[in-house]
């Protein structure tokens, strides 16, 4: 099956975990880090396209990278929907953005 966005992937489409190898631009492979990425949120772009929020497990940095077609959509989902199962987080106010 083909899906759109898998050409280029940089992350496990089952777990959604990535590697820190893109220093500045996406596909330059020049961070020295190589640590692991965790998925830590999504976000929308005013398309409607979803991005993927990662985390360095090793250094803290941060990146926003494209879903892919084929990316498990129950992760996706779990991550999405992780703001509104923290209590210490006003759910009303989440809503109403």
């Amino acid at each position: 099956m083909v899906a759109p966005g898998t050409a280029h992937r940089n992350h496990c489409p089952h777990c959604l975990t990535s590697l820190h190898v893109d220093h500045r631009i996406p596909g330059d492979r020049r961070a020295a880090c190589r640590g692991r990425m965790a998925a830590l949120s999504v976000t929308v772009r005013h398309d409607g396209e979803w991005l993927l929020i990662h985390s360095c497990q090793s250094c803290g940095g941060l990146s926003a990278n494209r879903i892919a077609g084929d990316d498990n959509a129950l992760a996706l989902l779990r991550i999405a929907v992780r703001p509104l199962s923290d209590r210490r987080l006003p759910v009303n106010a989440l809503l109403a953005l």
